[in-house]
């Protein structure tokens, strides 16, 4: 009866991922998806003058850029944390702008991955902002945090890959952040740790939760309890991040990886990879034989595609697939 529950409920979460995708796609053919902060020109270079056109001011309105990218990149979304003055550190309005890039990219049906990463030199997220919580009345800081977590909660649950790009100290909150996309690229030189307890806290924003789905229960005590901080290098072996690069003058080498990884995801059949990353997310949380019946519900969800009808036709052709997300 439970495993009939489950599928139930799995059936009714497909079904309402499939009326999200049609309502996006009707939401894209009405020119009604913004988007916001958006980049200049400059900066869809890459390696040094990429690195100076990324940097920007600490305005308020800067916090975050989100760039869609175009051309043989469309569908590559660069959402770039940009406040340098504060290590990049996790403020009511960051958090703010946040969501509002979140809830876009979601009615967006044409993003196909998403690129989390630093326009600040040297960091990526030095967690909470501790000026303005210590401005903030007790009764305030509970709210706070659960609207943080609730943010990175919706970025885990964006549909499309996430890749988290750390060329730079990713710390309590700004590892949580990493930890919730799908993948972490890091740079040699880069800092990581769940450092709360040494300001006699927790982490509060899925750090207890998801660090150890990633590297293991044993060693994420160890890491949280100690509060140790690890460099790109050793989060590699601890199967913490799945790729570290050696650090480029520039200092967006994990960047530039996590782009290529985003170039290769592109050409790929984006229903397909939605419906991939559902099944694995789910699956992972139950057992093999719920998990299985998962996989059987979201393959379901690929058959009546035109995109699988062209990947067909196109391997008869022997020719490049292009697909629609249709």
């Amino acid at each position: 009866m439970a495993l009939l529950a489950r599928r139930s409920a799995l059936w009714q979460a497909l079904r309402a991922h499939t009326a999200d995708r049609d309502g996006a796609c009707r939401l894209a053919a009405a020119g009604s998806c913004t988007r916001r902060y958006l980049l200049p020109p400059a900066a869809r270079r890459s390696g040094p003058a990429a690195a100076a056109a990324r940097r920007y001011s600490s305005e308020p309105k800067d916090d975050l850029r989100v760039r869609y990218l175009d051309g043989e990149d469309d569908g590559i979304v660069v959402v770039g944390i940009n406040r340098p003055k504060a290590k990049n550190a996790i403020s009511k309005n960051l958090v703010k702008m946040m969501f509002e890039a979140v809830e876009d990219i979601k009615k967006n049906n044409k993003v196909r991955s998403v690129i989390l990463c630093s326009l600040a030199p040297g960091i990526f997220c030095a967690g909470a902002d501790l000026k303005e919580r210590a401005k903030m009345h007790q009764s305030e800081v509970g709210p706070f945090v659960s609207k943080a977590r609730a943010l990175i909660t919706e970025l885990g649950n964006l549909p499309v890959p996430t890749i988290a790009a750390i060329d730079g100290a990713a710390l309590g909150g700004g590892l949580e952040m990493a930890l919730a996309c799908d993948i972490r690229i890091a740079s040699n030189t880069a800092k990581m740790g769940l450092v709360e307890t040494k300001l006699a806290i927790i982490p509060g924003a899925g750090g207890t939760q998801r660090l150890p789905r990633v590297i293991g229960v044993s060693l994420a005590k160890e890491l949280i309890f100690a509060a140790r901080v690890v460099d790109g290098t050793e989060a590699y072996r601890l199967g913490l991040v799945s790729n570290s690069v050696e650090q480029n003058k520039s200092g967006d080498a994990a960047y530039l990886q996590a782009l290529q990884l985003a170039r290769e995801i592109n050409p790929q059949g984006p229903i397909a990879i939605r419906m991939a990353k559902l099944a694995i997310n789910q699956g992972i949380e139950v057992d093999l034989s719920t998990g299985l019946a998962i996989e059987e519900a979201c393959y379901a969800q690929v058959i009546p595609t035109k995109d699988r009808l062209e990947g067909l036709a196109a391997f008869k052709e022997k020719r490049r697939p292009h697909y629609k997300g249709e």
